[in-house]
């Protein structure tokens, strides 16, 4: 199939050195250079003169996957991984297009990494830039395309480059401009400028890389302004790696000027920030800048000029690199999520209290009807603001965390739940402590919620000034008064919303969204469902999921069932690597005629089902922990098996279901504690 764009690809790949190509690299003009197509979906099929590979309808049918597989590489330094592709479709299949995914496989886990998903057609080649973060682990890229709905649907792949270094650098050397995009202005842009691409209104510079008419580099001239206030926005890739340390670029302003030189990031939420802007003209050589850059989650660097009068004359800008440590003169508080989190299992971690009043006390309580175990692991401790578990009128607990650095972005995370409050309104509230100025801001409080059952919140803040968050708990009056639990709390860099934009992590499953991977031998009315809040027969069953307590869980309907039926939920394929693995998940078995819950490893082409774990009975009325440590050479399913008990009381659910490569480490299966089957199977080889 002829693909539009081609020839401009060809081109592209000519200026590259395509043929000169690191590992993990291929142009696909004679070969596919040790990138293979798995033989149990589509082939790729290399153009019969060479410059791409491609799949399409031809070949396939709609939902058919094509899978290539690169041979074993290393990263050893931080490298960026380029992609130059291109999806095609028909007008008429826009609703459901082809989609181009683009995993890591680490050699030492069974799950894929999905890195990058695109699924946008387009006219002409686009380009990927994807970070990845140094390891000594060996890892294969693996790419997949999905056919899409059309009978001219089509993905074809023109270059893959690995190349050292962070994506965000560049010198322009290369045709496609390290993966740059120009925001079109009708009347003013950035344009490459060097080689033999002449200006016959200005005199430009020569390159800073080369420093010769060879070298290229990107400029914007006022020449094409038609009105003032007009901007020109230079944008970088995407990253997809965290990141922190020194952007450093040169650049040159013409003298006599009327226009701003400014450097912004902007996240996936399209918040700008303004990290640097020039302050003098400098002189007419090429000037070094240098500043701080911060980015914890996916954001774009922008390079912008805005003309705002009539003697704009130009900017130029060349050679943007990274160096993962502190620009030169400057000092940077560093933040650590580890420091700034806890969920109370061992202390306080770095939190502590208000010396005045009784405070918040660290218990650990056996979950019953009035009162739950702790979040983390159901048998763990947790923190409640009353010492005594007795009404205390006026009572208030404060508990202070450590100091976060100003002019950050942050993501506040924590999990609560609220017993014997008549009124719930500021029984607990989160405030924002400004240090320098001994501020306290209200950023959160406690509306209305489902009684005893563990609730997430999330806060986003950012303050310029060094900041703490503060939990407080009030009780008013001896007629209204209660107990508050706080558990697992987490500080993060960014938004919260941004983590909402990132690939889902590979190997979890929270059923918020859907099922995941999991399938289900036969789904009718006696099938494991996908649910959100309580059960629907009393006694059983959990009041809310284990993520948010608002979310979803999956369970069985034991008014569905009849006693001793099954239901089989089963994981999707796993890759057999040798090492341990680390299965973890919570389930929940509450009600007097709580069955069997088992969890079965199934192999390739096996008949037997060894089993791994197993609880029998009701187990508590809190959500519990399970881990497993298992290992498996071979292609495999995890199962998840409920047996309906004696009576109607026998929901079972099960949430948060997680895969890690390697061992459980020192994590202590607090679940041993419960009663069920008592033969210790959680470290068990096949």
């Amino acid at each position: 199939m002829l693909l539009r764009g081609v020839l401009l690809a060809l081109q592209a790949l000519q200026l590259a050195g395509a043929l000169d190509l690191p590992a993990g690299s291929c142009a696909f003009e004679e070969s596919t250079c040790g990138f293979d197509s798995v033989v149990a979906f589509l082939p790729w099929i290399l153009n019969e003169e060479g410059h791409y590979i491609y799949v399409d309808t031809s070949f396939g049918k709609q939902g058919e996957k094509a899978v290539l597989l690169s041979s074993d590489l290393q990263a050893e330094e931080w490298s960026c991984l380029r992609l130059v592709y291109q999806i095609t479709a028909s007008s008429e299949s826009l609703s459901d297009p082809s989609q181009l995914n683009l995993y890591m496989r680490f050699e030492d886990e069974s799950f894929d990494r999905l890195l990058w998903s695109a699924k946008e057609p387009s006219d002409s080649w686009l380009i990927a830039s994807l970070d990845l973060q140094n390891s000594s682990k060996k890892f294969k890229i693996l790419i997949e395309g999905v056919l899409g709905q059309g009978t001219t649907a089509s993905i074809a792949l023109f270059e893959i480059k690995m190349t050292t270094g962070y994506c965000i650098e560049c010198d322009f050397e290369e045709n496609h401009l390290c993966g740059f995009v120009n925001r079109w202005n009708p009347n003013v842009n950035w344009f490459v400028g060097g080689g033999s691409i002449q200006n016959v209104h200005s005199i430009l510079p020569q390159d800073h890389t080369f420093k010769s008419e060879l070298g290229h580099y990107m400029y914007v001239d006022s020449v094409y302004v038609k009105h003032f206030q007009e901007v020109a926005q230079l944008i970088s890739p995407l990253t997809t790696a965290p990141m922190a340390g020194c952007l450093s670029f040169y650049y040159q302003i013409q003298q006599g000027n009327d226009n701003v030189f400014s450097v912004y990031t902007r996240d996936v939420a399209g918040l700008y920030e303004e990290i640097w802007k020039v302050d003098r003209p400098g002189n007419a050589a090429w000037n070094l800048a240098e500043v701080e850059f911060n980015a914890p989650y996916p954001m774009e660097v922008i390079f912008e000029v805005a003309f705002n009068g009539p003697k704009g004359g130009y900017v130029a800008l060349d050679d943007i690199s990274f160096s993962p440590v502190t620009c030169q003169n400057q000092t940077q508080l560093l933040f650590s999520a580890v420091e700034a989190s806890c969920n109370f299992e061992q202390d306080l971690c770095n939190f502590y209290q208000d010396k005045e009043g009784p405070g918040w006390t660290r218990v650990k309580v056996k979950p019953n009807m009035y009162r739950a175990g702790d979040h983390t692991t159901g048998l763990g401790y947790y923190l409640l603001a009353n010492t005594k578990f007795t009404s205390q009128p006026g009572y208030i607990g404060r508990l202070y965390g450590p100091s976060l650095p100003g002019n950050l972005q942050y993501c506040l995370r924590f999990h609560y739940a609220i017993y014997g409050f008549l009124k719930m309104s500021d029984t607990l509230a989160v405030y924002i402590f400004e240090e320098n100025h001994v501020v306290q801001e209200k950023v959160w409080s406690v509306l209305e919620s489902p009684r005893g059952v563990w609730m997430q919140a999330e806060i986003t803040f950012k303050k310029p000034m060094p900041t703490k968050v503060v939990f407080m708990s009030l009780c008013k009056s001896f007629w209204d008064c209660g107990l508050v639990a706080l558990d697992d709390i987490t500080v993060q860099l960014g938004s919260c919303s941004s983590s909402e934009k990132l690939p889902p992590p590979p190997g979890e499953c929270t059923f918020e969204q859907d099922e995941c991977a999991f399938t289900q031998e036969k789904r009718n009315r006696s099938s494991w469902h996908r649910r959100r809040g309580e059960t629907p027969t009393s006694y059983t069953g959990p009041k809310g999921d284990h993520t948010t307590g608002v979310g979803y869980y999956m369970y069985i309907e034991a008014s569905h069932m009849v006693y001793g039926q099954k239901a089989r939920l089963l994981s999707r394929p796993l890759r057999g690597v040798s090492g341990k693995h680390c299965l973890t998940f919570f389930y929940h078995m509450y009600g007097g005629g709580t069955g069997l819950l088992s969890v079965y490893l199934k192999k390739e082409e096996d008949s037997e089902e060894p089993l791994l774990w197993r609880r029998r009975g009701e187990q508590s009325i809190s959500w519990l922990r399970a881990l497993i440590e298992y290992s498996c050479e071979r292609q495999h399913q995890i199962i998840f098996e409920a047996i309906r008990g004696v009576s109607i009381r026998s929901d079972i659910a099960i949430d948060d279901v997680k895969f890690q490569a390697g061992s459980c480490g020192e994590m202590e299966d607090t679940t041993q504690q419960s009663s069920g089957y008592s033969e210790d199977l959680n470290e068990i080889e096949y």
